[in-house]
């Protein structure tokens, strides 16, 4: 079975630094596009980031471009979110989410972690 377990979250001032991980299991991890999604209490779940199967090409979402920077280790079969210059906004649960095509992730099709919690202090 399809396993996808984060880490590394926890509580960080506003302006520091964070990584996450993403270990998957019982897939072809090369084979699959991975991205980071997050969502805050009473909002919609919102994407992040985006890698390609190779890690050649990433794609950010607005509000957090040129501050996170999403990266994978296919010999580790693990995924990483690179966080820094911290914002309260970006306070959330984040999750890590795999997929066989970039059109399909996030949607019914995808695998989905279950999730670490950022916090960021202002």
């Amino acid at each position: 079975q399809v396993q996808l377990v984060e880490s590394g979250g926890g509580l960080v001032q506003a302006g520091g630094s964070l990584r996450l991980s993403c270990a998957a299991s019982g897939l072809t991890f090369g084979n699959y596009v991975m991205g980071w999604y997050r969502q805050a209490p009473g909002k919609e779940r919102e994407w992040v980031a985006a890698i390609s199967t190779r890690g050649v090409t990433t794609y950010y979402g607005d509000p957090v471009k040129g501050r996170f920077s999403v990266s994978r280790d296919n010999a580790k079969n693990t995924l990483y979110l690179q966080m820094s210059s911290l914002k309260s906004e970006d306070t959330a649960v984040y999750y890590c989410a795999a997929d066989t095509l970039l059109s399909r992730l996030g949607g019914t099709t995808t695998y989905w972690g279950q999730g670490t919690q950022v916090t960021v202090s202002s």
